[in-house]
């Protein structure tokens, strides 16, 4: 099972350079990742013990890769993986470029994005973990975003995939919160253990709203009322998606997690209402509005969404019949829907439209399709032999011998849902392929082309496969059995054949129904309602998406007016505020305080208030950030004073690195504020500081009170050394024991970075700082001359400025101590696991000494001292941090876990090696990233765009 992720990983991320280098024809070769996992499926196939795999992952969160593999995750990944694998093949000739129209640029990420869809799916059928299940339900929501969007210059297209992606991630979010609230309450989060034995679940309020939640999350995916909307919208996607995500995929995650827990949960209270009523009633407005549709894909759409619901209330009854005749329904519905998508994706690429008024006469010329097409339909609409039939014979003996008042009430609903299918299949077939009284084909059918016979294949197999079944269903009875006998002993076998019944009566007058329906339709078009009575859900989508625009901007008008001092106010208040207020009005503790331990505490103390009023009094800018700074300073010391080097170190370097940020940016900057501003302002605002100081003072204080026992730092000396390997208690806790910690701020790091060179350069974002040319035709020769360093070049890039801002000191002195900055850079990142140091503190010496370098010479200066892109620093930084991560999975441990390597060498000995250095290799990269995409757009980029009054010349005159 991992292998199979690993493959469809692997495809996924190859499929974009296979595509552009081989083309479309890499389909077929795609195709065989989930084809290949078929295979392993079915000879692999559950029988009297489910397949389990568990790898360690991360314990603390209960969030451990266990994977189960019974016969419900077989049914389902066969399901997956075959029209998976069928879908790619057929996209190799769906996206073969038409006369007039240009070829997809987009489809080398559309296969990598199926691809991995297809990996996504399958990982989600065999998840037992539900935090696991959730990382694969929420990888198929951002794929299908990604897959309906396709067209992303179409406006239509990215409607509907931010609709899909709100809907979906709506209902993930409500099932995340039911998935944590049944797993902490249960004592587990394996979705067999729940299941096996519910009354782990407590039967109060958190068990019955956690149950619920999860199904929100279901049925949301699976499009039921009141959330179908977003499935029609969806269909401005490309066939391939349709016809993979919205009839065998992504819509089947709902109906398999609701089959998964029925067997455990189905008597609960509140499940039958929600799946069965909900379900039953998608099944009838969906079929209702499918029969109003004119567009092909739409009332696929529609369809499905009346299916889904039909499916839904069938496996969520928690009866082994209907368990069986609802995954019979989804094996019928998953063939025959997936035939007919495909089957309109060949209308549209070959007519250029998918109107039923457009198309007249189709049939004659493409007599194969019209077949194909009608086989599906005719399964669809549960026509004897389809696979059809035999699935809805199956719902109404299984409803009909239920006895109960539930079970007629549902025989009754699924009767009319019947009729709707057949009213929509028939109408699906007349529609496309008609001649509908001409004697000549349409504009659009006359001018088509003629499909290729390689768009058969697909949908023929699909269709067929629809025949088979219908016709020996014994192998498919077989399968479902093994799932459906664990809530029960059933009865019914699946059978084309039963002789005479209810059922078969009921059939029959549904088709005869249904059919006289259609045959009539002409006359009923006249009854037609013009507005849909139950109101139009898309609609109501729109004004609550309106509402909620109207209340941000109005919110947003009230605490924010467009001035940065006014929104850190409204941000520090409310810190202020709400802390205090929940602290005041809640239980707490006596906090016992020691003011100081040295009269020297008291003396920097008083330093570091009377740099702080300085810094709020002052005008001049400059000046004030200096005095910041002095505070920022003294903090550090005061870590000197209770023994912390290594937080001392790193304040130390961060206070540096922010002054000179703050010193880049103050260029732009008229250097003193105004006095009016100053005088009106500054008692708010000093105000606002000092409750701020106070708030986080009183809630440290609160805070170390309220602990009661000994703390785990003092465990933390001992486990960093004999687990982490490492005497710096502070570098292992960083590297290894909070290393998820450490992996989520690097990240932050690189998303400011990326955020800020984004602000300054609006244009491109990464890129090389500029270096000192190479040839006359770059540059004309600079004059070096200045008055008060000669014609002496100590840095290559000092010839580029502006003679007037040379310093002869500061470029000897930069000419020197660089290299010796970096060496203890490279010190301090070596040495870091035992000493004080690590990637962060070695990577911000680093950037401080190419800071330096850019200060002495100018922004060529920083070209020649790092000819890289910060951007791939930044990248390949964090791509050490994650591989590290990963690596450590594929030798059976947890993720970010460490390892030691000796190994013996000549002269020096035995040499000891940490694994984490590698992590924190990557955190140094990252923050080395990160100082010179700063240099770069706050530094170099400003040189380009402030004023030359400001900035001076670039290249000076003697």
């Amino acid at each position: 099972m991992l292998a199979i992720l690993l493959a469809h990983a692997v495809a996924a991320a190859a499929a974009p350079l296979l595509l552009r280098r081989w083309g479309r024809s890499m389909f077929y070769l795609l195709a065989l990742v989930p084809a290949g996992s078929l295979v392993w499926v079915c000879t692999h196939w559950p029988t009297d013990t489910d397949q389990r795999v568990s790898v360690s992952w991360v314990p603390g969160l209960s969030m451990d890769i266990a994977l189960r593999f019974d016969s419900l995750a077989a049914f389902m990944s066969v399901l997956v993986l075959g029209v998976g694998a069928l879908v790619l093949c057929y996209c190799a000739e769906y996206f073969r470029p038409t006369q007039g129209h240009r070829p997809d640029r987009r489809k080398p990420g559309f296969a990598a994005k199926m691809v991995a869809f297809a990996g996504a799916m399958f990982g989600l059928m065999v998840a037992d973990n539900l935090l696991v299940l959730y990382v694969f339900w929420e990888l198929t929501t951002v794929l299908s975003f990604l897959l309906i969007g396709h067209y992303a210059d179409r406006a239509v297209s990215r409607r509907a995939a931010i609709q899909a992606v709100l809907v979906t991630t709506f209902g993930g979010l409500a099932m995340l919160g039911g998935i944590i609230m049944l797993g902490e309450s249960a004592g587990s989060y394996l979705l067999s253990t729940l299941v096996d034995d519910p009354a782990r679940v407590p039967g109060g309020a958190v068990g019955t709203v956690g149950l619920l939640l999860v199904l929100v999350g279901a049925l949301s995916k699976s499009a039921i009322l009141p959330l179908h909307f977003w499935l029609p919208g969806a269909m401005a996607a490309p066939a391939p998606v349709s016809a993979y995500l919205h009839a065998a995929a992504m819509v089947q995650a709902g109906v398999y997690l609701v089959a998964r827990m029925a067997p455990g949960f189905a008597d609960a209270p509140g499940w039958r209402p929600m799946v069965v009523g909900l379900g039953l009633a998608t099944m009838l407005a969906g079929g209702w509005r499918a029969v109003r549709e004119y567009d092909l894909k739409l009332l696929l759409a529609f369809s499905t969404v009346s299916q889904l619901g039909f499916m839904v209330a069938l496996v969520g009854v928690g009866t082994a019949d209907l368990m069986l005749a609802g995954l019979a329904v989804v094996a019928a519905h998953a063939a025959a829907k997936a035939t007919l998508f495909m089957v309109v994706g060949i209308i549209d690429h070959a007519t250029g439209t998918r109107d039923v008024r457009r198309l007249a006469g189709l049939g004659r010329r493409a007599p194969a399709l019209a077949l194909i097409a009608t086989a599906a339909a005719a399964s669809m609409a549960a026509a004897p032999p389809f696979l059809g039939f035999v699935a809805k014979e199956a719902a109404f003996t299984a409803l009909d011998e239920s006895g109960t008042l539930t079970g007629w009430f549902m025989l009754i609903a699924v009767v009319i849902g019947a009729v709707f299918t057949i009213i929509y299949s028939l109408r699906f077939l007349w529609g496309g392929f008609a001649a509908k009284g001409r004697s000549a084909p349409s504009r659009a059918v006359a001018e088509a082309h003629r499909p290729s016979v390689w768009f058969y294949p697909a949908p023929t197999l699909l269709a067929g496969l629809g025949l088979v079944l219908g016709l020996h269903p014994s192998r498919l009875d077989t399968v479902l059995r093994g799932y459906s006998s664990t809530l029960g002993d059933g009865d019914y076998h699946l059978a084309l054949w039963h002789g005479p019944s209810t059922a078969l009566t009921l059939s029959a007058l549904a088709l005869m129904a249904g059919t006289m329906v259609f045959a009539t339709r002409g006359p009923l078009q006249l009854t037609r309602l013009r507005r849909l009575p139950l109101g139009n859900a898309d609609r109501v989508y729109n004004g609550v998406l309106g509402g909620l625009d109207v209340l941000a901007v109005r919110v947003a008008g009230l605490i924010q007016r467009g001035s940065l001092p006014g929104n850190q106010a409204v941000i520090l208040a409310t810190f202020v505020t709400v802390p205090l207020a929940a602290l005041a009005l809640g239980a707490r503790p006596t906090p016992s305080l020691q003011w100081w331990d040295s009269p020297l505490q008291l003396t920097l103390a008083v330093l570091i208030i009377a740099a702080a009023l300085g810094a709020a009094v002052t005008r001049n800018r400059l000046a004030g950030v200096l005095m910041v700074g002095v505070t920022g300073y003294g903090c550090g010391t005061v870590f000197v004073f209770h023994g912390a080097p290594d937080l001392a170190l790193t304040q130390f370097l961060v206070e540096t690195m922010t002054l000179v940020i703050f010193v880049l940016v103050l260029r732009a900057l008229p250097a003193s504020t105004e006095r009016a501003t100053m005088v009106h302002r500054r008692g708010p605002r000093a105000a606002l500081a000092v409750a701020v100081g106070v708030a986080v003072a009183v809630l440290a204080a609160f805070a170390m009170a309220a602990h009661d026992g000994a703390g785990v730092a003092m465990l933390l000396p001992e486990a960093a050394y004999t687990r982490g390997h490492g005497s710096n208690t502070v570098n292992v806790l960083l590297v290894d024991i909070r290393a998820w910690d450490t992996l989520g701020e690097i990240s932050v790091l690189l998303v400011a970075a990326t955020g800020v060179a984004s602000l300054v350069f609006r244009h491109r974002r990464f890129g090389v700082a500029p270096r000192v040319p190479t040839t006359a035709a770059q540059f004309a020769e600079p004059t070096v001359y200045s008055p008060a360093i000669g014609s002496t070049t100590w840095l290559r890039g000092s010839g580029y400025r502006d003679p007037r801002e040379r310093s002869l000191v500061l470029e000897v002195t930069t000419r020197i101590i660089f290299p010796l900055i970096m060496v203890v850079s490279v010190y301090f990142f070596f040495g870091g696991h035992n000493t004080p140091g690590g990637g962060f503190a070695g990577g911000l010496i680093a950037g401080l000494a190419l800071t330096l370098r850019y200060l002495a010479g100018g922004h060529y200066e920083l070209g020649e001292a790092l000819p890289l892109d910060p951007g791939k620093v930044l990248g390949v930084g964090l791509t050490l941090v994650g591989g590290t991560a990963v690596a450590s999975l594929a030798f059976g441990a947890p993720a970010l876990s460490s390892a030691v390597l000796s190994v013996t060498v000549p002269v020096l000995g035995e040499i000891t090696l940490v694994t984490a250095l590698f992590f924190d290799l990557g955190v140094y990269l990252v923050v080395v990233g990160l100082v010179l995409d700063v240099l770069r757009s706050l530094g170099a980029r400003l040189d380009d765009e402030v004023p030359a009054a400001v900035a001076g010349p670039l290249v000076g005159t003697r």
